[in-house]
């Protein structure tokens, strides 16, 4: 973030994507995300209220806005590095990743409501839950 915007009302952030690199499925509760693509080529999406998809591949020089607490993400689809600049129209936007908030909460939320939600067995929330689980050192 940018210090010289504190009090403003907005933020500023550069993210940059390695070939392949995604900014996975999150949300930002606080406020609508803007981003203006400085280079490499992103595929990037929404998804709305009625779980319709919008979606796009943005290049050098385009924007796209993501509604202020819609699920969105970001993917770089090109061979080389992307790089975008993110504007919010908040100074505390706040960012919860969706897999992480689900699989790695503290404390855990109930392994049958995972996979009653997934329609997947236990065996399968413990290998996501321990893809997602910090590293120890």
């Amino acid at each position: 973030m940018v210090p010289g915007l504190n009090t403003l009302g907005v933020s500023l952030a550069r993210i940059d994507y390695a070939p392949g690199g995604l900014n996975p499925p999150h949300t930002h509760p606080r406020a609508t995300e803007t981003i203006f693509t400085l280079e490499g080529e992103l595929f990037v999406g929404f998804i709305t209220t009625a779980d319709k998809l919008i979606s796009k591949t943005i290049k050098q020089g385009e924007i796209f806005v993501f509604p202020r607490g819609l699920v969105h993400f970001q993917k770089n689809v090109g061979d080389k590095p992307a790089s975008v600049i993110s504007g919010f129209n908040g100074q505390l936007p706040g960012t919860q990743v969706i897999a992480t908030s689900l699989f790695a909460a503290s404390p855990p939320v109930p392994d049958d409501v995972l996979e009653i939600a997934f329609q997947v067995d236990a065996k399968v929330v413990d290998e996501i839950k321990a893809n997602l689980a910090p590293k120890k050192k």
